[in-house]
C-alpha cells in the first residue's frame, strides 16, 4: 500500500528508504565496512587524538537543538550532519562521495518539528544513534534498563567508536568531536569513563513549558507518521523514539516507574504521564551528578531560559566550559536569534499546573525553577 503522505516534511525518499532498510537489516556487514574503511585510513587517522570531545544530551525539546547548533559552528568542532545518514558507518568515505557530487546548495527548509528551526543537508544532527543500535541490543526497550554506566563494558563497540570519531575528524578537518544525542542522557557515566576528558552540556527546561513543546511535538508526529510507513521507519532507523507512533520513554533504571508513565499515556493522563517522565529523566541526571563530583565537574547544566533571556553571557559560558575559545561571531550570530517560543504557549487548565508542580516538586528545586 502506497503512503499516504500529507505533510511534505515527512516524505523520505526512495532511495533514503532503500538504503537505511538495507543498513538496518545488516548492521553486521556494515560494521564490517566500517572496519575496513579504518583500515584503509590507518595511517591517516593514527596521529588524531580524540581531545575532550563535547556531549548534548538531554530530554528532547530542552534545547538540545540550538546548543548542538551554537557550538557547531565554531571552527574547531566537527559534528554529524543530516547528510551522514544513512551511511554512518563508513563516514570518510561517505563524506568523500558527497563532497564530489553534491550540486547546489539547496535551499533551507523548516524542520518537521515545525519550532523554526531552517535545516539543509549540511546541518547539524543526532546521528551517531545508529551505531549504538548496532552494538547494544534492546537499547531502546522500555521494559529493559536503558543505563550504560561505568560497569558497562563493550570492547568492540569502543574500538569501533574511537575509530568512527577519528574518522570523522579527518573528514572535516577539525579537532574537537561534538556529538547530540538525547538517549545519552543515561549514558553520561560510561562516556566518561571512555573519554575521562569529555565535556557534557545537559539543556534543562521549566517544565510547564517543556511539557507542552513534548506533548505537541508528540501530537506532530503521530500525524505526520499516519499512513505514512516510510517516515514510521526513518525514524526508527535513525533512532528517534522521543515521540510519535512509536513513542518508548528512556527507563534509567526504574523499570516500574516506567510502566507507570506508560499506563497514564494510556489512560489519556498525558500531562501526568509527561510530568513524571520529565522528573524520572531529570532526577536520575541529578542523582548521577549528585553522586559522581568528577561527573558534575565535567558537566554543564544550560538552563533553555538562560539561554534566550541571557544570551551571550550564556553561550559563552558554555563554549568556556566546553574548553573552546569563545567565538565572537558566532555569539552575535545567534544572540538576535535567541528567544522564548512564540509560536505556541502553553494552555493548561489550573488543575493541570497543580499536576505538573506535584510531579517535578522535588526536581526542580535541583535546577533552581
Amino acid at each position: 500500500m502506497a503512503d499516504n503522505i500529507t505533510d511534505p516534511a515527512f516524505q523520505v525518499s526512495g532511495f533514503d528508504h532503500f538504503l537505511s532498510g538495507l543498513i538496518a537489516r545488516y548492521p553486521r556487514f556494515w560494521i564490517g565496512l566500517g572496519n575496513m574503511e579504518t583500515r584503509a585510513l590507518a595511517d591517516e587517522i593514527a596521529p588524531i587524538a580524540i581531545e575532550a570531545p563535547v556531549y548534548v544530551t538531554g530530554l528532547a525539546r530542552a534545547g538540545t537543538t540550538i546548543a548542538l547548533e551554537i557550538l557547531a559552528a565554531h571552527p574547531d568542532v566537527a559534528t554529524h550532519l543530516y547528510r551522514d545518514f544513512p551511511p554512518v558507518f563508513t563516514p570518510y568515505w561517505w563524506n568523500w562521495f558527497v563532497e564530489r557530487s553534491r550540486k547546489a546548495p539547496p535551499e533551507p527548509q523548516e524542520r518537521a518539528h515545525k519550532d523554526g528551526i531552517m535545516i539543509t543537508p549540511d546541518s547539524p544532527e543526532a546521528r551517531e544513534e545508529v551505531i549504538w543500535m548496532a552494538f547494544f541490543e534492546a537499547l531502546h526497550d522500555p521494559a529493559q534498563s536503558n543505563v550504560l554506566d561505568g560497569r558497562t563494558d563493550n570492547p568492540a563497540f569502543e574500538a569501533f567508536y574511537r575509530d568512527h570519531i577519528r574518522k570523522l575528524l579527518a573528514a572535516r578537518g577539525r579537532k574537537r568531536y561534538l556529538s547530540k544525542g538525547n538517549y545519552n542522557v543515561t549514558r553520561i557515566a560510561y562516556l566518561h569513563k571512555l573519554f575521562p576528558d569529555a565535556r557534557f552540556v545537559i539543556p534543562v527546561r521549566d517544565p510547564v513549558w517543556h511539557i507542552a513543546s513534548l506533548m505537541k511535538q508528540h501530537r506532530l508526529f503521530r500525524e505526520g507518521e499516519r499512513g505514512n510507513d516510510r517516515a514510521l521507519e526513518y525514524m526508527r532507523r535513525v533512532g528517534h523514539f522521543e515521540f510519535g507512533l512509536d513513542l518508548r520513554p528512556i527507563n534509567c533504571g526504574d523499570s516500574e516507574k516506567i510502566r507507570e508513565i506508560q499506563a497514564l499515556w494510556q489512560a489519556g493522563e498525558d500531562v501526568r504521564g509527561w510530568a513524571r517522565y520529565w522528573a524520572m529523566v531529570y532526577g536520575y541526571v541529578a542523582d548521577r551528578l549528585d553522586h559522581d563530583p568528577a561527573l558534575r565537574e565535567a558537566a554543564m547544566v544550560l538552563r533553555y531560559e538562560d539561554l534566550c533571556d541571557r544570551p551571550e553571557e550564556t553561550m559563552r559560558r558554555m563554549m568556556e566550559h566546553c574548553g573552546l575559545t569563545a567565538d565572537d561571531e558566532v555569539i552575535r550570530a545567534y544572540a538576535g536569534k535567541l528567544k522564548q517560543p512564540g509560536y505556541y504557549r502553553p494552555d493548561f487548565s489550573s488543575s493541570q499546573l497543580e499536576t505538573i508542580a506535584e510531579e517535578t516538586a522535588v526536581c526542580i528545586k535541583y535546577f533552581a525553577y
